[in-house]
């Protein structure tokens, strides 16, 4: 999964546009299967229990992390649609907000808030993109870090299957 061929890459597609390589970035961390997993692979086949592990080391689950992303996700992308969002309070918050019971709505609304994102990006115009767009690149490398940690914690854990991406 790592490095792909990038000379077939570039002879298949067009000139990029600002929305395209958002695009593509979003869809990178979301569900397409690039240069690294993608959150819908990362949290895949997981238990509740499984994704409420923690090393005991102060690190998140990897619940705790899917949790972490839909807020921000979802408080930016509101922010994008011009609607309001909540007052800011404690970050980490936005990581114990995980309830293991809800694994499986947490795992959908995680797909939801990154299927939205993409959504509002295809349909914005040029001028709302050019206001928007040091933000969303940095939402695509959030939510990048952040996956990354998930496979860490999988690896961990003895939940991560290598056959996936991210042998080693």
């Amino acid at each position: 999964m790592c490095f792909p061929a990038l000379a077939e890459d570039q002879k298949a597609k067009p000139a990029p546009t600002l929305k395209s390589i958002l695009l593509e970035q979003l869809r990178s961390t979301h569900s397409s299967e690039e240069w690294f997993v993608p959150a819908n692979v990362a949290v895949e086949g997981l238990t509740p229990e499984q994704a409420s592990w923690s090393d005991g080391k102060g690190n998140h689950s990897v619940g705790q992390l899917a949790a972490h992303l839909i807020y921000w996700n979802r408080r930016n992308l509101a922010r994008f649609n011009g609607q309001p969002v909540d007052k800011f309070n404690n970050n980490d918050e936005t990581f114990t907000s995980f309830d293991a019971k809800r694994w499986a709505d947490t795992i959908k609304q995680l797909d939801e808030v990154m299927a939205e994102w993409e959504k509002a990006v295809e349909t914005a115009d040029e001028k709302k993109l050019q206001s928007w767009y040091s933000t969303i690149e940095h939402i695509g490398a959030h939510n990048a870090y952040h996956i990354g940690q998930m496979i860490y914690v999988r690896k961990e854990q003895g939940s991560w299957d290598a056959d996936k991406g991210v042998k080693e």
